[in-house]
């Protein structure tokens, strides 16, 4: 995936999970940049998909 504020490409598994101090952490499926901190939504399945159909390797 790719952090939409510093751009850093990175695997959703390098990532860190949201905070465990968010009110939401029960429910928030957010994913933390390992470069910034920026949190970014997971990537759709379908996105994912497509990456891997066309052969497109995650970091």
């Amino acid at each position: 995936m790719r952090c939409g504020f510093c751009g850093h490409e990175f695997a959703e598994s390098e990532g860190n999970v949201g905070c465990k101090n968010c009110p939401m952490s029960s429910g928030c499926k957010m994913v933390k940049c390992p470069r910034c901190n920026y949190e970014n939504p997971p990537e759709p399945a379908l996105v994912k998909g497509l990456k891997k159909m066309f052969g497109k390797k995650d970091r």
